[in-house]
């Protein structure tokens, strides 16, 4: 679940924890760009990895005409470079709030880091 089931807003993830050690994380943490697309636009990118980037065998598995598949796709595409946008405005914030002093360049490094996938 990346909306908020009440307001449609996004969510944030404040606490992750490690089940092995019981280790708890809280703070503001971002979740990878892939993991926020929308459910149906997650699935179609884990097919299309999984298929080798071959549309034609994809839109032969979904059933579905390979212009069907293409204008999914290019939905897809649209979606990313949408987070991308959004992710690179965020970055200019993170790296202002750390040269006004307002945030710690460890935190900025941090969050950057996460929000493109890095653990």
């Amino acid at each position: 679940m990346h909306r908020c089931i009440s307001c449609g807003s996004g969510l944030e993830v404040e606490r992750v924890g490690c089940p092995a050690c019981g280790i708890r994380y809280e703070g503001k943490h971002q979740i990878a760009r892939l993991a926020r697309l929308e459910p149906a636009h997650q699935q179609l990118a884990e097919r299309v990895l999984l298929a080798g980037g071959n549309l034609k065998q994809v839109a032969g598995d979904l059933e579905i005409s390979y212009p069907t598949l293409r204008k999914r796709m290019d939905e897809l595409i649209a979606a990313l470079q949408a987070s991308v946008r959004a992710d690179e405005e965020l970055c200019r914030k993170l790296l202002d709030a750390v040269e006004d002093g307002r945030l710690p360049p460890e935190e900025a490094a941090r969050r950057i880091k996460e929000m493109n996938g890095a653990l």
